[in-house]
């Protein structure tokens, strides 16, 4: 991961809008294409209509015509590791594969680096579909 992904992701966190959980997470995705889409966490007093800061990321690059993950970076506060959550993680296998590098980080920078196959073993992806 480059300097450049966490400075995103610091950003990104930054602008979550997180009034009723106070718990602000952002997320970059690296697309195939090399390019790098944030995301924060966006709350609603709707509990739970928000979304999450990975999930805000994925539709910036979708939205830019890049259907393939090929890292993401997340951050959140805290002295525990903040992973993306379940269904983060299996919106995560859409665009990416068991190899798939997550970065979770932390206000000093990167904690740990895993795959998506450690954080979402024996996945459902597009290709378990006829």
């Amino acid at each position: 991961m480059d300097e450049t992904m966490l400075d995103l992701a610091r950003t990104a966190m930054a602008k979550a809008y997180a009034p009723y959980s106070n718990f602000q997470v952002g997320a970059v995705v690296k697309g195939a294409n090399g390019k790098l889409y944030a995301g924060c966490n966006v709350e609603n007093s709707a509990y739970p209509q928000g979304c999450c800061a990975e999930t805000s990321a994925i539709a910036a690059m979708v939205a830019d015509g890049e259907t393939r993950i090929a890292e993401v970076a997340v951050i959140g506060p805290g002295a525990a590791l903040v992973t993306p959550c379940g269904g983060c993680r299996q919106r995560i296998r859409e665009f990416a594969d068991d190899t798939t590098p997550i970065h979770i980080c932390g206000a000093e920078g990167l904690r740990r680096t895993v795959t998506l196959g450690e954080l979402l073993p024996l996945s459902f992806g597009p290709e378990n579909l006829p």
